[in-house]
């Protein structure tokens, strides 16, 4: 009998769209001829308890007597939420629009302590529409019945982790383990039904199960443990982000009661010999097989074996994600909070793919970048993206495209762009860059026609010191060239900001605090959020505390997670007292106010004067036009044909032919003027250098062209009708 896989992602990740980790695989199975069928458990569980049956069976169920005024309002309300929550699940499905109109009248929805908030965000929905103001009451909704959850029926409810507690920085599994032991929880019965569906359906062989976070680890154990005890015969084997940063140095048995096999970093490859080892077992073959970076138990104590001589595949033969199984037409769109990039992670479906495997800077201090997802960078060709770009979109229907790289190579995205235009896409998409120089004005322009609508990168920590502590290879003043460069072009820039870096000084933060202030005053910036630095076992910061001025305050390797360090900073500064001024100054700026505050105003205690200058962004945003160009550089046109009539000019006796091109682009309709054997060249240029065409020309090939026919190319090329062209369209990358 062949091996059937079931693949599954447990409870709870995102509401909108599903995480990508078992579709990749699944993708990549294909290719094998290998059977598999793959289960989002977590929106699976969400449909069923936010559903009329749902709430009527958690109504009745009582764990416990709601306490607060505000569980004891929902509890008498339970009418009113059970008669509603089809109508607003299928409204966040997009499959009832109209509702809209009756959730803004704001009589329709029963409302708790969550619309509180509701006075404060009035001004925040004066741009949005009502599609979008109903989708946040009816997320303050869902919110509302989920804080009744968490206090009468399970404390660890959470819509994007569940029980995250028990995974978090948990040197031991103890914690964890008595959790198990207890009685199966409201949420886990819900979970086991659904799992008992499944695998009596499917009846596999093997069942992964992936595990991206902390808030996935207590399901995927809850899911091992009632497989294990209802179906023994079935494999089980555990993948995903959180094993391969946090179990790398696995040495408790006790978790080999629930899983057979935990597998590191790419999967294919483990996975491929796990199949085969279990096909030889059946065979009763004496041999037991070769593992790849995979942990088992022998002899009652954990090892790891990494003794198969198969390679990892590259990512050109890894196949495309293969979406199929998966409920996507009923994934829900929400709208938490007013912040335009948390709301793309929560509002819409999107297609997950990646441009390049790793990272192609891999030297930031203090991220993971000794393990293997970071340190290998592999990029994927343009023409093979483009390839996948259309097999999901046949797939899926849906044209969105969220590229989940660690940060995707500015050289690859022009190369995707290009082709994504020459092959005349209607895609959208969005990806996480660093704000390096290569983002030209441009290169921007070009990403913005391809489909590109935002871009998220590490501004980090605000100050050029620590930039280069952080071997970020940016500065300031270029982050903010970058960021005008994306906003001018119409992209959306969201930065992650980070506080408590290894020898950051109280001043160095409200610094950074007063650069970010002017990155939004500029507008320059649209979203942002602040991160606490966390020191990880597998970053530069964690290997060589030494080295940035931090001790570890314990050496000792717990037996189950391993990643997460607790240290004490040789500057003594709590920085955990930042987090509020730092947050609710952003919330602000983000809205375009409040920039005229002090600084001091943000905090309850003496901060120090900033000492940047208050035009710092503003004078490294002035800058003069280059008059240089690389001959190396590439010219692409991305407007349309023209029109062209010739005409004669006559000035003091004297005539000469001219050329007026007239163009029409999406918005408007304009001309420029030419000499007529000027235009006639320009004319040809412009058909050559279309971006529909695979040959891309340089700078200095157009030149030698131009001055074949011509003279005085340079004079032309910075003349008024080609600075016409260059606003509309003709691009130097």
């Amino acid at each position: 009998m062949k091996t059937k896989l079931f693949l599954i992602t447990p409870p709870f990740t995102q509401l909108n769209t599903p995480y990508p980790a078992t579709a990749y695989i699944k993708g990549f199975l294909n290719t094998k001829n290998i059977e598999s069928v793959q289960a989002d458990l977590g929106i699976e569980v969400i449909l069923k308890l936010f559903s009329k049956e749902g709430l009527t069976a958690l109504f009745q169920f009582e764990i416990q007597q709601p306490t607060t005024e505000n569980c004891k309002r929902i509890f008498a309300l339970q009418e009113e939420y059970i008669k509603t929550i089809d109508s607003v699940i299928a409204f966040l499905q997009g499959k009832n629009p109209t509702l809209a109109l009756q959730i803004c009248q704001e009589d329709f929805l029963p409302e708790a302590s969550r619309f509180a908030q509701l006075e404060e965000l009035d001004w925040a929905f004066g741009t949005m529409g009502t599609q979008d103001k109903a989708k946040h009451l009816a997320t303050l909704y869902l919110e509302d019945i989920s804080d009744y959850i968490v206090e009468c029926i399970d404390e660890n409810f959470g819509f994007s982790r569940y029980a995250e507690r028990l995974g978090r920085s948990a040197n031991s599994f103890d914690e964890l383990y008595a959790a198990l032991q207890e009685k199966p929880t409201y949420i886990d019965e819900v979970l086991f039904k659904l799992l008992k569906e499944k695998i009596e359906n499917i009846q596999p062989t093997l069942f992964l199960i992936s595990v991206p976070f902390p808030g996935n680890l207590y399901a995927a154990f809850r899911s091992a443990q009632w497989v294990k005890t209802h179906y023994p015969n079935i494999k089980i084997s555990m993948g995903g982000g959180f094993p391969n940063t946090e179990l790398r140095s696995l040495s408790d048995a006790r978790v080999f009661e629930f899983f057979d096999f935990i597998t590191l970093d790419d999967g294919e490859t483990p996975i491929e010999e796990l199949i085969a080892s279990l096909e030889k077992q059946k065979e009763n073959s004496q041999e037991s097989g070769a593992f790849k970076r995979t942990f088992l138990l022998e002899e009652g104590k954990v090892v790891y074996k990494n003794n198969s001589t198969q390679p990892d595949y590259k990512q050109s033969q890894v196949g495309t994600p293969d979406y199929s199984d998966l409920l996507l037409d009923k994934y829900i769109s929400v709208i938490e909070i007013v912040n335009p990039m948390h709301r793309m992670w929560s509002d819409g479906r999107w297609n997950k793919l990646t441009m390049a495997h790793g990272c192609y800077w891999g030297k930031c201090t203090f991220c993971d970048i000794s393990l293997d997802y970071i340190k290998i960078y592999e990029p994927v060709a343009a023409s093979l993206l483009c390839d996948r770009m259309e097999e999901l979109m046949a797939q899926t229907g849906q044209n969105g495209f969220h590229y989940v790289d660690e940060a995707a190579p500015p050289a690859l995205m022009r190369a995707l762009a290009l082709e994504i235009l020459r092959r005349k896409l209607s895609i959208t998409w969005w990806t996480n860059i660093r704000f390096e120089k290569s983002f030209t004005k441009d290169l921007c322009l070009l990403l913005k026609a391809s489909g590109c609508i935002a871009v998220s990168g590490g501004l980090e920590v605000a100050s050029d010191r620590l930039l280069k502590l952080i071997d970020k290879g940016v500065t300031v003043e270029q982050v903010a060239k970058v960021t005008r460069n994306f906003t001018e072009a119409g992209v959306m820039v969201h930065a992650y900001l980070m506080y408590g870096y290894p020898t950051q000084t109280v001043l160095e933060t409200i610094d950074s605090l007063e650069m970010v202030r002017q990155l939004f005053e500029a507008g320059v910036l649209q979203s942002g959020f602040w991160h606490q630095f966390a020191m990880t076992a597998h970053s530069p910061v964690g290997m060589y505390p030494e080295k940035f001025g931090v001790v570890k305050e314990t050496e000792t390797i717990g037996t189950f997670a391993n990643n997460d360090i607790n240290y004490i900073d040789n500057t003594g500064i709590d920085h955990d007292k930042f987090s509020f001024g730092l947050k609710k100054s952003l919330f602000n700026f983000m809205h375009g106010i409040c920039f005229d505050y002090e600084l001091q105003d943000w905090f309850d205690f003496k901060i120090p004067k900033t000492k940047i200058p208050q035009d710092f962004i503003f004078d490294a945003l002035q800058e003069q036009s280059d008059f240089n160009t690389k001959s190396t550089a590439k010219l692409v046109w991305i407007g349309g044909k023209p029109s062209v009539e010739y005409f004669t000019k006559t000035k003091k006796g004297n005539s000469w032919e001219m050329a007026m091109l007239t163009f029409h682009d999406k918005k408007e309709t304009f001309s420029i003027q030419t000499g007529k054997l000027e235009g006639e060249w320009l004319l040809g240029l412009l058909q050559k250098i279309s971006v529909s065409n695979t040959k891309v020309y340089t700078f200095q090939e157009v030149k030698t062209d131009f001055e074949n026919e011509l003279k005085d190319f340079e004079l032309f090329w910075y003349s008024k009708p080609i600075n016409t062209l260059r606003e509309f369209g003709l691009l130097v990358l």
